[in-house]
């Protein structure tokens, strides 16, 4: 019989609001030291980064790992980890749900696909550039698998909770002791790259005359809390608990579907559970589909789904995996392998800042500079951090970059797909899953360009020829 006084009814629930206060904490401080604010790191990674420093702190003097106390129920390090895994899955189900506004003209809808196919083309090339550094350092580095590199792609543009998977396999099915703490630690680097190259690139703009001189100062105000009211349902249920239920009832399906398919394949289970996310997408999708089925036929009386709460309840869930993941990572699991980490952070930054910046200026040239840094802090960090980059130049969205992150998902998870099943077993053969990766980048890349590559020539009017050479002798 527990006790309710004792540290493993209290365990967990202690984490949580340690993560919590720690996302308090941290936005105190950003918004009362301005270089921290200019430093454009994300309120979450800082509060991860701080509850690194306890736990380097706490080991400093006592000697034990400060989330594997008995106060945090002797096993929290593995409770932070199991909180990055859910709340991916949960962030992408509540991104799922929210209603589209609006209709699509041509011209946007085609900008959208354009932005989906840059998100997949940036993830090859990550890819690409991941494994094959991975695979020269194996041959130098004694127990270093060929196929760490793939992570690159999930840390940068996929984020904490995926990176942590992507480790998670390498660890549980192929050995990699630290792993997880790699791919975590991957993640970090994608967002103090998205730090780096977005203020250099801030600062640019400044030079050029293109932001006022203030503009890195109102920092301030990117990720402040902002309350508004919420709305109500005149019912004895509340809007924002219609949403949470909506969430996890889609959650619990993915589950059963992920439970069924790694009966039929389990040689698959690992990979098929790593990607959580994705079949929670799905039956968010079928879920919303049939609403608004009932929606249409009238037979549901009220619209149960709520835009902006669905947007909080993401931005919720994506907060707590980034803390929960930073604070995880067991630096001392990376002691070999830290040089091979920030070679991998440094080229994923110049990779990701280069192909992002001429895509954005060959293909939208009408909002380049908005397009490049809101795509380039998605795909460094997550999409909360392309914003965070894309209000100093444009703080009221009025091109349409904030709208392209939005709804480029279904395209992008469309041609992504076979990218992270091919990432998924590249353990087993990483240089020939490299060389495909390779050739469905140049794929994308033919895709992405058809219009420059396969241009027609404009038709001559008859005579037109004629008329310009005539009086030539």
């Amino acid at each position: 019989m527990e006790n309710f006084w004792d540290f493993n009814v209290w365990g967990v629930l202690n984490l949580v609001a340690v993560l919590l206060i720690s996302l308090l904490f941290a936005t105190v401080l950003r918004r009362s030291i301005p270089w921290l604010r200019r430093t454009l790191i994300p309120t979450p990674v800082l509060a991860g980064l701080l509850l690194v420093l306890a736990d380097w702190a706490c080991r400093l003097i006592s000697g034990e790992v400060l989330f594997d106390t008995a106060f945090f129920g002797g096993n929290g390090t593995a409770t932070l980890e199991v909180i990055t895994y859910h709340c991916l899955a949960l962030g992408f189900i509540a991104s799922a749900f929210r209603p589209s506004r609006g209709r699509l003209t041509r011209k946007r809808t085609e900008e959208i696909f354009n932005t989906g196919i840059t998100t997949v083309a940036t993830y090859l090339l990550q890819g690409v550039f991941g494994l094959a550094i991975t695979i020269v350092a194996a041959k130098v580095v004694e127990g270093f698998p060929p196929a760490a590199g793939g992570v690159l792609p999930f840390g940068f543009g996929q984020g904490t909770g995926q990176a942590m998977n992507y480790g998670g396999i390498l660890e549980n099915g192929y050995g990699f002791a630290g792993g997880k703490s790699f791919g975590l630690t991957i993640a970090a680097l994608g967002f103090v790259s998205a730090s780096i190259g977005g203020v250099l690139h801030l600062n640019l703009l400044r030079k050029r005359g293109k932001i006022s001189a203030d503009a890195l100062d109102r920092l301030a105000g990117a990720g402040e809390m902002r309350m508004a009211p919420v709305d109500r349902m005149n019912e004895s249920i509340d809007k924002l608990t219609i949403q949470l239920a909506l969430i996890f009832g889609a959650y619990f399906l993915a589950y059963g579907l992920m439970m069924l398919l790694g009966a039929l394949l389990p040689g698959m289970k690992s990979v098929i559970f790593g990607f959580n996310f994705l079949f929670g997408v799905l039956t968010a999708t079928g879920l919303k589909a049939v609403l608004n089925r009932l929606s249409r036929k009238k037979a549901k009386h009220r619209e149960y789904l709520d835009h902006d709460l669905m947007t909080k309840a993401g931005n919720f869930f994506f907060d707590m995996m980034i803390t929960a993941g930073i604070a995880a990572i067991r630096f001392r699991a990376l002691q070999r392998f830290w040089g091979i980490a920030l070679i991998l952070g440094a080229t994923g930054l110049v990779i990701t800042y280069a192909y992002n910046r001429f895509v954005a200026r060959e293909l939208f040239p009408e909002y380049q500079e908005e397009q490049f840094l809101s795509m380039y802090g998605m795909l460094t960090g997550t999409a909360s951090t392309g914003i965070i980059l894309l209000r100093e130049i444009d703080s009221d969205f009025r091109t349409p970059a904030a709208d392209n992150l939005v709804y480029q998902n279904l395209p992008a998870i469309a041609f992504g797909f076979p990218m992270l099943l091919l990432t998924a077993v590249a353990p087993e053969k990483p240089v020939l899953i490299a060389l495909i990766l390779v050739v469905y980048f140049l794929i994308m890349n033919v895709i992405l360009f058809r219009k420059k590559l396969f241009r027609r020539r404009k038709k001559t009017v008859p005579g037109a020829a004629d008329k310009n050479t005539s009086g030539r002798v």
